[in-house]
């Protein structure tokens, strides 16, 4: 049964790889392998010797257990899997919101009334600046979006965008690697207690800056970034709270990790309480009575909270759900446990982590990372995890499949691979060697 399971992921897998050509959305291949990974799980479970206790981390061997003793072990280790990824999908789903919220408000067009120059180079700089530290806050997949859709209304030339979109790319995946809520792996290694914020902040902050710093210099070297940007000006929606309304939405977010750190409380607690506040205010200014018990009402259902709850990326959290628990079904088997212990006594684990931030780039990050958790069994905040967390969430720069920042980049901007190979893998590549030079340095 274990070679069935296994053969359910490599061909879900698969199917998620090649979802463009396919033409099919990659959660439904994700939703349908962890059914039927489980399901493998269910049928096959008399049959199973080992069994891994993800609660305790602890292989153990399955002899004299009954029937009912194992489906309750089944069943136990299921609950703690999907409890620990509803923590990270619920935590995700309040993050979207507030960010959809303050959309609502057009609270990003404050950032792009703070861009004046028409200087190619400067311009560069400064929304590589700001990719970097928005995804360090509202992630690196909504930064790219809302930088994009920044850069549309300042430059007309289609081909000159790419160049920006690729560059904001590098910096947006660079700027999510050292922050607990930049990024689905880092979120997914601070929720499972193998990284604390202060520690990874500590100790990326530094790589992650190195690895955005040195493609954007570079990049100023090229001739598409020389001279100016010819700037037509145009009328703006402009909203009376916009500005209070982004600085509350962020100042929210950033209080997430403040508020875990203070009571020790998950961290989805925390948004919840944050997404409560930033509606609680949303709904005031637009002017519209907030009761929780009024969901059919006209007025709720046109408010600020309704309308963001049915913008964010529904498809993006069952993708999550399905991979995670697939994951999941593989290292209850005490697969994931094994092959990393073999992986551990043939090479170092710097190459293997090195090795795993270029795969991110062929293959998601997320199951890769999920893997990773099982494979090593290392105390919190120990360099590896760290490691990890910097190699996946800045190596899937190095293809714009690689990571969901780049696929976004790739679906506003038209960007074909080949073209992305062409210009921004050569610098996005550097960058992410340079960072773990860096990183290796200091360790």
């Amino acid at each position: 049964m274990e070679i069935f399971i296994v053969s359910v992921f490599i061909l879900g897998y698969t199917a998620i790889t090649l979802e463009h050509s396919l033409k099919i959305d990659k959660l439904i291949p994700a939703l349908i392998m962890m059914a039927l990974a489980w399901a493998g799980i269910a049928f096959g479970l008399d049959g199973f010797t080992t069994w891994f206790d993800s609660a305790k981390s602890l292989p153990m061997t399955l002899s004299g257990e009954t029937h009912p003793e194992r489906l309750h072990l089944m069943e136990e280790t299921l609950l703690h899997h999907f409890g620990k990824t509803c923590e990270i999908l619920i935590f995700l789903v309040g993050a979207m919101t507030i960010v959809e919220i303050i959309d609502h408000f057009n609270g990003f067009q404050t950032i792009k009334r703070i861009i004046k120059t028409t200087n190619k180079k400067s311009l560069l700089w400064l929304v590589c600046g700001l990719g970097f530290i928005l995804s360090a806050i509202i992630d690196n997949l909504t930064a790219t979006i809302v930088l994009i859709t920044i850069l549309r209304k300042i430059i007309k030339d289609p081909e000159l965008r790419m160049y920006f979109a690729g560059m904001i790319i590098v910096a947006a995946n660079a700027g999510g690697a050292w922050s607990p809520i930049g990024d689905v792996t880092t979120t997914m290694l601070w929720m499972n207690l193998k990284v604390t914020s202060g520690e990874l902040i500590t100790n990326l902050l530094l790589p992650s800056l190195v690895c955005f710093v040195i493609p954007t210099f570079l990049a100023t070297f090229l001739p598409v970034f020389k001279g100016n940007i010819p700037v037509a000006e145009e009328e703006e929606k402009h909203s009376k709270n916009s500005t209070f309304m982004l600085i509350l939405g962020l100042g929210m977010i950033i209080f997430v990790p403040i508020f875990k750190t203070v009571t020790h409380l998950p961290p989805y607690v925390g948004m919840m309480l944050s997404l409560g506040i930033v509606s609680l205010v949303a709904e005031y200014l637009s002017n519209r009575k907030f009761s929780l018990t009024q969901v059919e009402s006209h007025e709720h259902v046109h408010g600020p909270t309704f309308k963001a709850l049915s913008r964010i990326e529904m498809p993006s959290i069952l993708f999550f759900l399905g991979i995670l628990m697939t994951v999941a079904a593989l290292e209850s088997l005490g697969l994931i446990y094994h092959f990393g212990q073999d992986i551990n006594a043939k090479i170092p684990e710097n190459v293997f982590v090195i090795l795993l931030g270029v795969g991110s780039a062929i293959i998601d990050n997320v199951p890769l990372v999920a893997a990773s958790m099982g494979m090593f069994q290392d105390a919190m905040d120990a360099p590896v995890w760290h490691f990890i967390a910097y190699a996946a969430g800045t190596g899937g720069s190095m293809l714009i499949i690689g990571s969901a920042a780049g696929v976004v980049a790739m679906g506003m901007e038209k960007i074909s691979f080949f073209w992305y190979l062409r210009n921004i893998t050569w610098l996005a590549t550097v960058g992410y060697l340079a960072g773990a030079g860096m990183f290796l340095l200091f360790q």
